[in-house]
């Protein structure tokens, strides 16, 4: 299978091109369709698999045909290092989109 055969849309497959992405990994692949079809999934595999954009692709996707207006996504991560990590992560997905990403988390004064 290839990013391809998935349907995204024009700006993410573009962004998945300029990383050098082809071939979506196995966990990719397989929690792919799972969240497409809105079922809630649990995806366990070793660090550098792919997991955050195991996630993110399926749901920037749907984003991105969405009929609201202001559509939202949010993500709950258990650690600082982990928001920066998926803050970066969007950031390189949406690289051709127009979305709005924050990153929230406690131990930093607000105005930093």
């Amino acid at each position: 299978m290839t990013f391809l055969e998935l349907n995204l849309n024009t700006p993410l497959q573009n962004a998945l091109i300029d990383l050098g992405f082809e071939n979506p990994t196995p966990i990719q692949e397989k929690v792919y369709p799972a969240v497409m079809s809105g079922r809630d999934t649990v995806g366990i595999a070793q660090t550098g698999t792919g997991k955050t954009f195991a996630y993110l692709i399926p749901i920037l996707r749907q984003l991105k045909y969405s009929d609201q207006k202001h559509a939202r996504i949010l993500i709950v991560v258990p650690t600082r290092e982990l928001v920066l990590q998926v803050v970066g992560e969007i950031e390189k997905l949406t690289k051709y989109m127009t979305v709005r990403v924050v990153g929230v988390y406690g131990g930093t004064n607000i105005n930093t």
